[in-house]
């Protein structure tokens, strides 16, 4: 079979399926592994697909953001692992932000009463975790995104001037080597940019898939944040290496 056949062949399984394994690839188009992961990788390049462990997955659009439940249900395990080791970051008498994110979100189960800090947030879904937990805390005021539960908008970034940080910890949409952290929306764009002026420390939560996306909105370039991830192919956490500091953290 011709490159340009099997390149058709993946990026039509690909429409189809939105996630395809190297695999079924294989059996699709009769062809060794090896061949596949080329093809995948010049597939990348060209912006046709995103390389993800064991195959690759549809690019999204740059407006595309996944609501809330949504993305609590994808990687929980792999969210909790990073979430556990950000949590452990956190000193006694520490002012924290967290935001809207769903990892930043487990990382209130692994914070302890006992450690005297303060959190400020602007995720409605971190509120009643936050009080069980008996943790002094504040939510930024503005207007409420209901897709995501964040508080976002010019009230929020008003409000949020109020505090100061020693530790920020932010989820994003896309993490990309040369363009930085992305999200979807502008505005919650925005409160992340300037919870990270306002932050002695900023650490980026973001699982695998997040690597190599690219959102509408830029937040920052990689080198204002540290980088907790769950995997990250050798070659790959070298380039990101030498844009900022990352660490892979495995159960």
């Amino acid at each position: 079979m011709l490159t340009v056949e099997r390149h058709k062949l993946i990026i039509e399984k690909l429409k189809e399926k939105n996630v395809v394994t190297i695999q079924e690839l294989v059996k699709l188009t009769n062809t060794s592994e090896s061949t596949i992961r080329r093809d995948l990788a010049v597939l990348e390049k060209e912006k046709y697909l995103k390389r993800v462990h064991g195959g690759a997955e549809r690019l999204r659009g740059k407006l595309t953001e996944p609501n809330v439940e949504e993305k609590s249900t994808k990687f929980i395990r792999e969210k909790r692992i990073i979430a556990k080791h950000a949590a452990n970051l956190i000193e006694n008498g520490d002012c924290i932000f967290l935001d809207a994110g769903t990892t930043t979100f487990q990382m209130i189960d692994f914070l302890q009463e006992d450690q005297n800090i303060v959190v400020v947030t602007n995720g409605l879904h971190h509120i009643d975790k936050l009080i069980k937990k008996g943790i002094r805390s504040y939510i930024v005021g503005g207007y409420m995104k209901p897709t995501t539960g964040a508080v976002v908008g010019s009230g929020a970034l008003f409000s949020i001037n109020e505090y100061r940080f020693d530790k920020c910890f932010l989820g994003v949409n896309g993490i990309h080597r040369e363009l930085g952290y992305t999200t979807p929306d502008p505005e919650e764009a925005a409160i992340k940019q300037r919870a990270i002026q306002l932050a002695g420390d900023t650490y980026v939560l973001a699982d695998h898939s997040k690597f190599n996306e690219i959102s509408f909105a830029k937040i920052a370039d990689l080198s204002v944040a540290s980088i907790i991830t769950d995997q990250l192919e050798f070659e790959q956490q070298n380039l990101f290496l030498q844009k900022t500091n990352i660490e892979v953290v495995k159960k």
